[in-house]
Formats: C-alpha cells, structure tokens, sequence
C-alpha cells in the first residue's frame, strides 16, 4: 500500500500533516518523536511521497477513519503511489529525497557537512526537497552544531525531517526550530493481530510477543520473524534468573547471591550477542511491572508472572527500580559504543543486584 495507508495505527500525525500541506503551511523543519518501530520513517517518506506526487488522490472518511479528516469533505489527500514522483521516492532512488542515518553508533559532523554541500545547490526535479535524518539523537555535538546552522537559514524549496526517540535526546536550539509531532506506540491489539497474521502464531504466543515489544512494530517483527526462538520460554528463564541472583532489593543489601554465580548470568547474555538487547529490554519491562503492581496490578505485561512479580513488589522501592533501569540504559549506551561486552555487562549485573 502507497504512502499514508502503509502506516498503522498513527492517525493523529498523518491528520496534521496532510491538515499542514492542505493549508500550504508545511514548516521548513518538522520532528518526529517516538519510539523506535512506531513509523516515524516510513511517515517521512510517506510525507516527501505527498509533497512531490504529480498526481494524489484523496480517501474517504469512512476509509481512513474520522481522526483522518484533513479536508471539508471528510476526506485525507494521499499520494498516488503510482506516478513517476512516487515510485522513484518509493524505491529509494529520488535524487532530492535525502537519508542520512548513523554510521556505527554516531551521526557525525562529516556527514552534515557532505548535506550542506548538497542542499546549497536547486534541487534536481522535486517540487520540495526533503531531507530525512533518521535517529537523530545519535548527531554528535558537533554535528547538531553544524545541522542547527541549515536549521536557520533553510534552502530554499527544502524541509527537514528529524526523527528521535524523545525531545530531550536533542539540544534544545534544535527543537525550537522544528514544528514537534509525536507518534504514540502501537497498541498491543494491532501487534498481536499482526503477529498472528504474518507468521500464523498461536494468539498466546503472539500477545507475549507484541507486549515484550513495547508498541514497537519493528521489534515485534523482528522476534516473530526469529521463529527458532522460543520467546515464552527464553523470558520465562531470564527473569527468574534476575530475580533468584540479582536480587531486587536496596541498594544497601547485600547480594542474595555470590559474585559467581551473578557473573555467570552476565556470561550466559554476553554469549548471546544476537538475543542481548530483546533481552535487556525485557528486564526493563519486568522492572516496570514491579513498580506498576505497586499501584495497578491489573496493568502489568508480564502478567503470567504476577506472583514473582508481587514478591519483588514487596521488597523495592520505586527510587531504587529508577537506579537499576537507568543502570539498563547506560549499559545499552555502552554496549552500542561498542564498550567491552563482558565488562559492561559484569557491571550492570552487580547494579540490578544492588551491589
């Protein structure tokens, strides 16, 4: 499916910016925010489809759904899909739709310096120039300098995407300057739905799946796609490891267990480089539901493991469920800088066990 209708499940921003390109009132800058595999790219692209398209079409209300409406007849403008504009934006081989993405870890200067280049010249062909950086929380220092300089004095017949998972992941003369739309996670219906439609999972299979994904579509595809895993099992396994040798409770108690055998935990996840980051994010969300089940028990993901849950519930404060998911993101930070696995690893085990 063309353009907007590829999209699920974000009709709020699609409805402001085909409202903004109906208007003629496109800013020359826009920043959309969320997490990651919500869209935000395909939306970008879908966006440089509209404004370039030699044809568009409009779909009906009753099509797109009454949040949609951006036009008085009810209806949305969508590209066309079809038209010369299109297919070559489609394919990746528009010569004034620009990506530029991390290289490793970082975005850096080199890489915005190249655009400036290239965005001081007319475009080729397109009627607007779009520029789509992908992940732009990963621009070094200098390289957000050297962007926010573009960001100031824009080219003309050019509109800037950013894409990033949170406002403050960005310096904040960045974010003043772009027009703010935030895409809301998929909601656990619609993964699951997709899980059991692509790869013709068992429901029970695909409602874990779609929770451990967070409201990501791309998680959720990539665990579903990995069908060798067997993701119940491998959860299952994990968080009663964390929970019997790292045990959640002060910062000030002792370890539950020998240093042993929480390094032996750490040693079996760094020997697993492919399962290591679905299987620090499941510890997250374990964590969470701990401080959930505080105040609405109903409400956690991990839901079959409700009695660990409730046990661990008991013996942590919320203060110290920050300290140990923090703890989680610094190791991820460190892992994607490429920082000694095993180390970075050791490190944050002694951390959940409140060593």
């Amino acid at each position: 499916m063309p353009g907007f209708e590829s999209i699920s499940d974000q009709k709020q921003p699609i409805r402001i910016l085909t409202s903004l390109f109906q208007k003629g009132a496109v800013p020359h800058a826009l920043l959309f925010t969320g997490i990651e595999g919500v869209g935000k790219k395909n939306c970008a692209i879908a966006f440089a489809m509209l404004c370039n398209c030699l044809e568009k079409r409009h779909i009906t209300g009753d099509q797109a759904g009454a949040d949609f409406s951006a036009l008085s007849d009810g209806s949305f403008i969508n590209p066309c899909g079809s038209c010369r504009s299109c297919r070559k934006i489609e394919s990746a081989n528009h010569p004034d739709i620009i990506l530029i993405k991390p290289v490793g870890a970082f975005m850096r200067i080199e890489q915005i310096r190249n655009l400036g280049d290239i965005i001081a010249m007319k475009p080729y062909e397109a009627k607007m120039r779009m520029v789509i950086i992908s992940d732009a929380q990963c621009m070094t220092p200098e390289a957000g300098n050297a962007l926010l300089k573009s960001l100031e004095e824009p080219p003309e017949r050019t509109i800037f995407i950013l894409t990033a998972n949170q406002i403050s992941d960005l310096i904040p003369t960045i974010v003043s300057r772009c027009r703010h739309i935030r895409f809301n996670p998929i909601p656990l219906t619609s993964i699951t739905e997709m899980l059991v439609a692509k790869f013709l999972l068992d429901p029970e299979s695909s409602k874990v799946i779609a929770s451990l994904a967070n409201g990501s579509f791309s998680k959720a595809l990539k665990m579903g796609a990995n069908n060798r895993v067997n993701w119940i099992n491998h959860r299952k396994w994990l968080l009663n490891d964390v929970a019997r040798k790292c045990f959640t409770g002060e910062p000030s108690d002792a370890v539950a267990e020998p240093y042993g055998l929480i390094f032996a935990l750490s040693n079996k996840l760094s020997g697993n480089k492919e399962l290591l980051f679905e299987s620090l994010e499941m510890i997250k969300t374990w964590l969470r539901d701990i401080a959930i089940y505080k105040y609405s028990p109903d409400k956690v993901v991990n839901a079959d493991m409700i009695k660990s849950i409730r046990s661990a519930s008991e013996k942590i404060s919320i203060k110290s469920i920050n300290s140990k998911v923090n703890a989680i993101h610094k190791a991820q930070k460190n892992i994607q800088a490429n920082a000694n696995l095993r180390t970075t690893l050791d490190v944050l085990m002694l951390r959940l066990a409140g060593a």
